[in-house]
């Protein structure tokens, strides 16, 4: 093409440095950061309204976070876990949808910068930028240690649980082919249970008829917790529901117990080593940095505190939910990281925001209403609290189905996740079993020496 014609076509002329789309003037203009639970609860609350909103995340997908452990182990696939962004808001004409890397966040200018060099300018700001893993200042573990965030998380631990059965196959030591097979799970929250379970019902079950010099049922499952006991969210008779669960599927739990070291070779408890063929955390978070970005208080887990109604003090303008924000419950104690706290805070934002901006006067203040809390420890057998009710076993575990399912997004996946589910309860198979993307541990030398003859 010819430099005339290049200046001629729209589609070659250099993109401003502050991006408006394609909104309608005149309207007050929304900016969201992240769309997760909260961001796009809060997206969808605006849309259709008068006001103008762009959706900026890094990704081009929703992902149903709570369901990202069976991605992990070999349950499900990440499709059915994850829904295009633009696809769940496309019938807003009013939001816009961008795919970026927020960077910074200019206060008084009212603008985000992304990666890119380019900037955003808005009229009101709602930061929902999730969590990641925290080592509790030992980052160098993460090599050794993954944890549970993304897709990516998710397709390494499916990898490293895999291959580590392959390596024990391939081994002619018995002592190294137990160690290969042996998973420490540090953390036994939510995200610890459910992946221990999983895991062992992953090697009891599934991977049982698919190898020849190895018995995957003799595998171990190791749950670490520096705590005094798992699921320390949950009441205690649930906790003790769940730790026997846990030992019925055969994982050994291991309370107040705090992991000392990781290295490539296994954990250190107690002043002594646990080799492990894979490691998994599940034992912290650390918020987003939406508090360096803002120049704001935080506490030590990076949170940003906020006010009544969600905003940043001194910034009325600026909001932040989900795990990003350090915020406060009726009886003064911080809000819990939950799914359901983000989305609650999300919709109460998008809801309110539009008669504010349209009719000023105050935001409301913000009352988090405990829908009740799940989890899942394996087959038949979970734990529900709703406060006054308590559930566990068969009905408990059929509830959290149903309500997983319930809350993802579209119809195909509920169906894909459904029908996957039962196939799975009658057949004890796993169908996502598949090792991907790029090893992250090598073959060792003496696994490949050959068999003698029988």
């Amino acid at each position: 093409m010819t430099a005339a014609k290049e200046a001629a076509d729209p589609t070659f002329a250099a993109a401003p440095s502050d991006r408006h789309g394609g909104h309608a003037a005149g309207r007050p203009h929304v900016v969201i950061i992240g769309a997760g639970f909260a961001g796009l609860a809060a997206a969808n609350e605006l849309g259709g309204k008068q006001v103008n909103v762009t959706l900026i995340d890094r990704r081009n997908y929703h992902l149903f976070v709570p369901l990202l452990y069976q991605v992990a182990s070999a349950a499900l696939s990440p499709a059915d876990i994850a829904e295009p962004i633009r696809r769940i808001v496309s019938r807003h004409d009013n939001i816009e949808v961008m795919l970026g890397e927020v960077v910074a966040i200019d206060k008084e200018a009212r603008s985000v910068a992304l990666a890119d060099a380019s900037t955003v300018s808005y009229d009101r700001l709602i930061v929902a930028t999730g969590s990641t893993h925290s080592y509790f200042g030992h980052d160098e573990w993460e090599r050794f240690a993954t944890g549970l965030k993304t897709i990516e998380d998710a397709r390494q631990i499916r990898g490293r649980v895999l291959m580590a059965f392959e390596q024990a196959e391939i081994c002619p030591d018995p002592a190294k082919q137990q160690n290969l097979m042996t998973t420490v799970i540090v953390g036994a929250g939510p995200t610890g249970v459910e992946m221990a379970g999983a895991i062992a019902e992953l090697s009891r079950h599934t991977l049982a008829r698919d190898f020849r010099n190895i018995n995957p049922e003799t595998a171990r499952v190791i749950l670490v917790e520096a705590g005094p006991r798992v699921l320390p969210a949950f009441p205690p008779e649930l906790s003790e529901y769940a730790h026997r669960a846990l030992t019925d599927l055969g994982v050994t739990v291991m309370m107040n117990t705090p992991v000392e070291d990781v290295t490539a070779e296994g954990v250190t408890v107690g002043g002594r080593v646990v080799p492990a063929g894979t490691i998994i955390w599940g034992a912290g978070v650390r918020a987003s940095p939406a508090g360096t970005w803002l120049e704001v208080e935080t506490d030590k887990a990076g949170r940003v505190k906020v006010g009544d109604d969600l905003s940043v003090p001194g910034h009325p303008d600026i909001f932040v939910l989900g795990d990003t924000a350090l915020a406060m419950h009726d009886d003064g104690q911080p809000l819990p990281g939950l799914a359901q706290v983000a989305k609650q805070q999300g919709e109460h934002v998008g809801r309110h925001l539009h008669p504010h901006l349209a009719q000023g006067g105050p935001m409301p203040p913000f009352r988090f209403k405990n829908r009740g809390n799940l989890a899942t420890i394996g087959r038949n057998s979970a734990v529900a609290d709703f406060g006054k009710t308590k559930l566990k076993g068969f009905v408990a575990w059929l509830l959290w189905g149903i309500v997983h399912v319930y809350l993802l997004i579209g119809f195909r996946n509920r169906l894909l996740v459904t029908m996957q589910w039962l196939v799975a309860y009658a057949t004890y198979q796993r169908g996502a079993r598949l090792i991907t993307g790029e090893r992250k541990a090598p073959l060792r030398e003496n696994h490949r020496q050959a068999r003698p003859a029988e």
